[in-house]
């Protein structure tokens, strides 16, 4: 039967219960994308459904045909479920692309866009080694859990790592020039690492730098994110500027840790703003201290480099920048990166008790404080100046 045209109750349920798969990667319905090419229910509750995938090749094409067969098998009535695939057209790839794009012919950043609603944090360190891939992996982690749409540009093109922080091990699918990033814990995400064979290094220079990070906000499809992150290399170089030139509504996230080497080094990367015109949301400090099994705190790596920073700063930029949070070095932060598995993900039953009782910092965890900073960012009030409220006079 035409998918449009129900003939009977049972298979105006079949029809709405296929209004809840999504294709994995869109995180669109796929009746919506027009994936759906055709449905036939016979009068013994069989079900066939074709699905039109946008290459031939499709790595979750497995993944679209289990959703569908569960989708189906909740409703009550249908007795089988038979799932065919085929590819879209080169004209119906057009339509999608079109309609993902919102009929924009041009190739834009979206996030630049006057109704654009992303909330973009560029998170940036003075020096490496501070774990600004893993701070900025852990808060992207902790959001998408509470329920909001996540993205992450791994813009570190040279020390990439996010990929390998997420356990993401497959490539980005291509719908023609048009870039659909792999999705993990419900963060979709694009690194150059997943372009390159093994472990080998980028050499590339700033005028390639600056085409890549372009190519990844023009041609990967984020879809509408809640918010997005930029995980910047290190210090103040050619990235770090390309944001500011491609993002200029973006804002920064400082991450240092507590020594005055990397404090000073980290004032130095937040000043750039200046240049910029970007704004400093805020300080996270690293490896703060160390819980010993008495219950004390080492503090390895010194004390209130993260509230030197946020001071100075203060001074310097002319309105506050607050110090969002200090993590703990915790042994599990470790681990979770090296499995793939961000460790903000960890105990999420006792979310409710992360806060008052404990500073937000429930049992000293790393995992605790990460998620705190995470609610406290998603929170933050925005700004509706020079915003298109599509309001208009009676």
């Amino acid at each position: 039967m035409p998918v449009s045209e129900p003939a009977s109750t049972l298979e105006a349920q079949v029809l709405r219960a296929l209004d809840t798969v999504q294709d994995p990667e869109l995180r669109r319905p796929i009746t919506e994308l027009g994936m759906l090419k055709g449905v036939t229910v016979d009068p013994s509750g069989a079900v066939r459904v074709e699905v039109l995938l946008t290459i031939a090749g499709c790595p979750l094409r497995g993944t679209i045909t289990t959703d569908v067969e569960n989708a189906l098998a909740a409703v009550p009535g249908v007795s089988s479920v038979a799932v065919g695939l085929d590819v879209m057209t080169p004209e119906q790839r057009d339509a999608l692309k079109d309609r993902l794009r919102g009929g924009d012919p041009v190739r834009t950043i979206p996030f630049n866009r006057p109704g654009s609603l992303t909330r973009v944090y560029a998170v940036a360190s003075g020096k490496g080694g501070v774990g600004k891939s893993s701070v900025t992996v852990n808060l992207a982690a902790a959001m998408a859990a509470a329920g909001l749409r996540v993205g992450i540009v791994d813009a570190d093109v040279h020390g990439f790592s996010v990929p390998g922080l997420l356990g993401i091990t497959r490539p980005p699918t291509r719908v023609d020039e048009m870039i659909l990033p792999p999705v993990a814990y419900g963060i979709k995400t694009i690194s150059i690492g997943m372009f390159v064979e093994g472990n080998q290094p980028v050499a590339w220079r700033g005028p390639m730098l600056h085409r890549a990070l372009e190519q990844f906000l023009t041609d990967v499809y984020f879809g509408d994110l809640d918010v997005l992150f930029l995980d910047l290399p290190p210090g103040t170089g050619d990235i770090a500027i390309s944001v500011g030139q491609l993002l200029p509504g973006s804002e920064i996230l400082l991450v240092t840790t507590p020594q005055s080497a990397a404090a000073d080094v980290a004032e130095r990367a937040g000043s750039v703003a200046k240049q910029t015109g970007q704004k400093v949301a805020g300080v996270i400090e690293n490896m703060s201290w160390l819980a010993l099994p008495g219950g004390e705190r080492l503090e390895v790596f010194g004390s209130g480099g993260g509230a030197a920073v946020s001071g100075r700063l203060t001074g310097t930029l002319g309105y506050p920048v607050p110090l969002l949070g200090s993590i703990p070095l915790d042994v599990a932060l470790r681990e979770g990166g090296d499995g793939g598995r961000p460790v903000a993900l960890d105990g999420l039953e006792s979310l409710a008790c992360d806060d008052a009782a404990s500073g937000g910092t429930a049992a000293g965890t790393a995992a605790a404080e990460l998620r705190r900073i995470a609610r406290n960012l998603a929170h933050r009030p925005r700004g509706l100046a020079g915003r298109n409220l599509g309001v208009s006079p009676a």
